[in-house]
């Protein structure tokens, strides 16, 4: 399988911003109009503590039945996007295509949409790992990707060795979610000492929310006091 090597220069100084979407001049520098921005699908009406999105709006604070149950082990989880509409195209082609645009587009969005907010700011980014297996078949971390994005628009660290991804486990999306949690039990290990007291997992997509929650307790076991979580999208 061909590997991608992602470069660190940014796409910008190589090509005009174009939208990826419409193919009309991008906007703020960005590979995206504001016309196709103001038309993808936020996630803003959605649970306080982990982003599941709602249908229909609610009042602020409000947790989902599950959120209410059961606390999850991280603090916060904001995404930018629903995973609808344009976005699974999106994250596709950043995730399996190699488009380093696409890549550098959802870190920046994902940046701009932390500062609309006014989310406070975490000591470093935490990227959610791949087993170096599945890193050698894919070539990139996409996680790692978007969080190096995140960093530089936002001035953040980014630490990818705070954290490992231990187990080989099958892909995430060939499962529900019994087994999805089954299938993360121990698969991540932490650096000792952790280092960070408050920290930022990124990722590109939550879906049931089960990666998030095991590499939370890891990170939690480890002495990280706060931990939010910071992705591009989110499944209803």
């Amino acid at each position: 399988m061909m590997r991608v090597r992602l470069s660190n220069q940014p796409i910008s100084w190589f090509f005009p911003p174009t939208c990826v979407l419409c193919g009309a001049p991008g906007d703020a520098g960005r590979d995206l109009c504001a016309g196709c921005d103001a038309d993808l699908p936020r996630n803003r009406i959605c649970c306080a503590r982990c982003a599941l999105p709602f249908e229909s709006p609610v009042p602020s604070g409000t947790l989902c039945g599950r959120c209410q149950k059961r606390e999850p082990p991280f603090d916060r989880c904001m995404t930018a996007f629903r995973y609808e509409a344009e976005i699974p195209s999106l994250v596709g082609g950043a995730k399996f295509e190699g488009r380093l645009n696409l890549v550098r587009l959802l870190g920046q969005c994902l940046a701009v949409e932390v500062n609309a907010r006014g989310l406070s700011m975490p000591h470093a980014l935490v990227p959610v790992p791949l087993h170096p297996r599945r890193l050698r078949e894919r070539g990139y971390n996409q996680a790692l990707e978007i969080a190096r994005v995140l960093g530089r628009e936002l001035a953040l660290e980014v630490d990818p060795d705070c954290c490992t991804r231990i187990a080989a486990t099958p892909p995430q999306a060939r499962l529900d979610a019994r087994a999805r949690r089954r299938n993360l039990r121990r698969a991540f290990s932490a650096r000792e000492p952790f280092g960070w007291s408050h920290v930022a997992i990124v990722d590109d997509v939550v879906t049931t929310a089960s990666t998030i929650v095991e590499l939370s307790r890891v990170l939690r076991r480890a002495g990280a006091e706060r931990i939010d979580v910071w992705a591009v999208a989110r499944t209803p």
